[in-house]
């Protein structure tokens, strides 16, 4: 079994990630956030941040590898990690990503397949001798490579975003459904005129630039699990029809002065509040241990 220790050594190894970096999404900006949830959310979960009032949030948007100059032009998945902050000293945190597939079950294999990828430009070999070796990571992987997961987005508010894991919603009665998570981008964005590709963060210009204009919105879309449906496999694909819309999260103005001054923020899958518990997901309690490893080396 990898330890969170060996998981966080052999991504480092991988992209050689300076010291006070993420090992993965090394590179990102934060942005200020409000997130308002529907009335239906409200019913159907008694959690604080979707009783139907804006929430503020902090956002981080950022590129998937582990280098932290990455140059926005070179496929990766990208990501939207959000920290809802419904009261002084309380947060609950949602990490979506560009591929919308999660093909492993176990943090080895995870390692296994970032290798294989991040060295895929110089050892071509790796990814398909990975492959041969796991068969059950193809259907995913074809899939994310299908939905354009890892091609360059024009702008990062026309991307959509999924979350890989499932959680349980209680609402007030006692009564419980699963559910995953979808950030949609708002209907009608303009894509935005063709990005100056040469510039190695035309994402977060573009991004900063459309903020001049108003806020960017996104919509919590969410996917009800029906008879069939296994929350606790990451790999897993609920073939329910049944979604919401759960609230609109407005992306408002950058927030520069996050992680200055000694503050270290860690978006965690696993922290969640009265309303929401997790699944069994073996990928989803492993992360909180790496994140742990990674924000000790990163203070």
């Amino acid at each position: 079994m990898t330890s969170p220790e060996q998981a966080v050594d052999a991504i480092n190894a991988v992209y050689h990630g300076p010291p006070g970096h993420r090992t993965l999404h090394a590179k990102g900006r934060f942005y200020a956030a409000t997130f308002t949830a529907s009335a239906e959310a409200t019913i159907r979960c008694r959690a604080a941040h979707l009783q139907g009032t804006p929430v503020p949030s902090v956002v981080r948007l950022s590129n998937g590898s582990g280098h932290a100059k990455s140059v926005d032009r070179a496929p990766d998945v990208r990501g939207l990690a959000v920290s809802f902050r419904p009261a002084v000293g309380v947060a609950t945190d949602l990490l979506g990503q560009t591929a919308p597939r999660f093909p492993v079950h176990t943090a080895a294999e995870f390692v296994e397949l970032t290798r294989a990828s991040a060295l895929a430009p110089r050892k071509p070999w790796l990814l398909p001798a990975f492959l041969a070796r796991h068969p059950s990571a193809i259907p995913a992987m074809a899939a994310n490579l299908r939905a354009g997961a890892v091609n360059p987005p024009r702008s990062f508010a026309a991307a959509t975003y999924y979350a890989v894991h499932a959680y349980r919603w209680l609402d007030a009665d006692g009564g419980s459904l699963w559910v995953r998570y979808t950030w949609l981008p708002e209907r009608g964005v303009a894509p935005g005129p063709k990005p100056d590709r040469s510039d190695s963060d035309y994402l977060q210009h573009e991004f900063v630039s459309r903020l001049s204009d108003g806020p960017v919105r996104f919509t919590l879309s969410v996917q009800i699990a029906g008879d069939g449906d296994d929350p606790h496999d990451p790999t897993s694909v609920w073939r329910s029809p049944n979604r919401i819309d759960a609230g609109t999260l407005a992306i408002t103005a950058p927030d520069p002065k996050r992680e200055t001054g000694g503050e270290l923020i860690v978006f965690d899958p696993t922290r969640v509040i009265d309303g929401i518990e997790l699944s069994d997901d073996p990928i989803l309690r492993f992360r909180p241990l790496a994140y742990s490893v990674s924000a000790e080396r990163r203070a």
